[in-house]
């Protein structure tokens, strides 16, 4: 089944090539699953659609209001851990949002 993570930044630019990088890691691993990246403001419109939303680190303040808004998907929102943010660490980024849907048993 395939599995869709949305990364979230201010206006989807940085995590944007955090998300190119993850989805070549998930090619090279062949792996099936979805990457995507988003503005803040869009990311509402896609819970219904998604597995799980990673927030960059600079949004961590929103993690509580992004959880209340997806908890009625069953949704989790994670802040991505800086240094994985910061060196643009695609395949980091993978086995974090994977490892999350294996605990949550979203997998």
């Amino acid at each position: 089944m395939t599995k869709k993570v949305m990364l979230c930044c201010g206006a989807g630019m940085s995590s944007g090539l955090l998300a190119q990088k993850a989805r070549k890691s998930a090619k090279k691993q062949g792996l099936d699953v979805i990457i995507e990246a988003r503005g803040e403001s869009e990311v509402p419109q896609y819970f219904d659609s998604i597995d799980i939303l990673l927030l960059g680190p600079h949004y961590a303040n929103l993690r509580d209001e992004m959880s209340e808004m997806a908890a009625p998907y069953h949704l989790p929102v994670l802040v991505i851990p800086k240094e994985m943010y910061g060196l643009l660490d695609g395949a980091g980024v993978l086995k974090f949002a994977l490892d999350e849907l294996e605990k949550t048993g979203t997998e």
